[in-house]
């Protein structure tokens, strides 16, 4: 099975704390990595977490609170330091370009690279990336401006061939991927051999949502039926839901109540309060509804 993994950089919220950085995610789907979020400090994290700078190419912002985005002049810039040559795609709300182009102009002349920015409205379901390998989705949040989570699909990949019965009928070497790809063979008789004689399916296709920051919002259980992994912020506990509905954030309960209804496989909670010196807490409050929950924290490496 090829990698599909999630890296957290950071999962604390927007007061900084000894404990936890700023929101930073990175996800590596088959080698390739993709950013998400980048609060200050997301390059010693990147460091820190020995992914190799050279294959981040895509950064998505959920939306223009600074714990989200304050680290990418610093991310831009440690780049460029680094003589990176290709482009760098930065997908997020229209308004990140007039906020960032004049600190890129002035901190970061003559670099050796683009940075290539992918507006998007946070308000829309839509496809703001696509390959071969994977297509990323923009998943419309509730909170206090414009914001949007962002879901992951990986390709599905050719089924295995069965070199035994490749070689029994002499295929061709020609039509190997014809067969991967579903294709029966017919002999020189005219014979046709069923594909499921020579191949055994792929795995299924992986999928992981990452939701934060928003309010409780059941909305979204539709478009993350059944992801293998969930990210939903849980900034607050229960007892402080007054708090949570104040600033549009959604509670450790309620972010689990999210993953039973959409039944998703996993969930991880992060973005924490800076009011707790404990997470355990909010771990306990989402496990009793949602038994297959992780705590988030820096360094932590999820595979799907």
């Amino acid at each position: 099975m090829e990698k599909f993994d999630l890296h957290i950089l950071g999962c604390g919220s927007a007061l900084p704390t000894m404990r936890h950085q700023a929101t930073s995610q990175v996800v590596n789907i088959r080698e390739k990595l993709f950013m998400i979020d980048c609060g200050e400090g997301t390059q010693v994290q990147l460091r820190r977490s020995r992914l190799k700078f050279s294959r981040l190419n895509h950064i998505f912002i959920s939306h223009l609170h600074g714990d989200h985005c304050f680290g990418l002049i610093g991310v831009i810039s440690t780049f460029g330091m680094l003589e990176r040559t290709a482009d760098l795609h930065i997908y997020s709300h229209p308004d990140l370009i007039g906020i960032l182009q004049p600190q890129i102009d002035f901190f970061c002349k003559g670099m050796s690279y683009n940075v290539v920015f992918h507006p998007f409205d946070p308000k829309a379901r839509d496809v703001i990336y696509d390959d071969r390998s994977v297509s990323v989705e923009t998943i419309p949040l509730r909170h206090r401006m414009p914001t949007c989570g962002f879901l992951f699909r990986e390709k599905p990949t050719p089924n295995h061939i069965k070199r035994e019965m490749i070689d029994f009928y002499q295929i061709p070497v020609y039509m190997i991927n014809r067969i991967k790809n579903g294709e029966d063979f017919i002999t020189e008789e005219g014979k046709t051999i069923p594909n499921d004689w020579l191949t055994t399916p792929s795995d299924p296709p992986r999928s992981y949502a990452y939701c934060s920051d928003t309010a409780y919002y059941p909305s979204v259980t539709e478009q993350i039926q059944g992801v293998d992994l969930l990210f939903h912020e849980a900034t607050f506990a229960s007892s402080d839901s007054a708090r949570a509905r104040q600033t549009q954030h959604s509670t450790a309960r309620q972010a689990a109540q999210i993953a039973r209804d959409a039944q998703v496989k996993r969930l991880v909670i992060g973005h924490f309060s800076a009011r707790y010196d404990d997470e355990e807490i909010l771990l306990k409050e989402a496990q009793e509804v949602f038994p297959n929950t992780v705590l988030a924290q820096e360094n932590l490496q999820l595979s799907i």
